[in-house]
């Protein structure tokens, strides 16, 4: 090993050892049931509404779904339970496609060739970070960090 390759190491080294203790801001999803969940997330963007998906959560483990200290107030989360079908839904229609997809706009899904499902709002409060625990109990699925 050179003398570079070893100094190289050690920095990335004592980079993630750095990195290891700090706090990360995000937006996470966790996923409380036995079964695998597709997630899909909305929010506000200077190019207007956006949702993103499909993250796959794999039973009792958590996603990022936004990396990073949060911009907007408020987020809309729809999720669906891959083996069972059951849903976790809300009253904001926004667009999801069946494959990965970045949608801008929540108007005339059926017309562009989107599906339409209702969003969960969550309600920041302008954290840093915020956690949805998606549980097969109805009740509080959320809370921030």
């Amino acid at each position: 090993m050179t003398l570079g390759a070893i100094a190289l190491f050690s920095l990335a080294i004592s980079g993630s050892l750095l990195f290891a203790g700090e706090a990360r801001a995000d937006f996470r999803v966790c996923n409380g049931t036995q079964t695998l969940v597709g997630v899909a997330i909305g929010y506000r963007a200077k190019e207007g509404w956006v949702t993103e998906g499909w993250w796959q959560v794999p039973a009792t483990t958590c996603a990022t779904l936004i990396e990073g200290e949060l911009q907007s107030r408020y987020y809309y989360l729809y999720a669906e339970d891959a083996a069972k079908g059951g849903r976790w839904t809300g009253d904001v229609n926004m667009c999801v496609a069946e494959n990965e997809f970045k949608i801008v706009g929540v108007q005339d899904c059926f017309a562009r060739g989107f599906q339409r499902m209702g969003f969960k709002e969550y309600d920041t409060g302008r954290q840093g970070s915020w956690m949805v625990q998606l549980s097969d109990t109805p009740g509080t699925q959320e809370s921030q960090n």
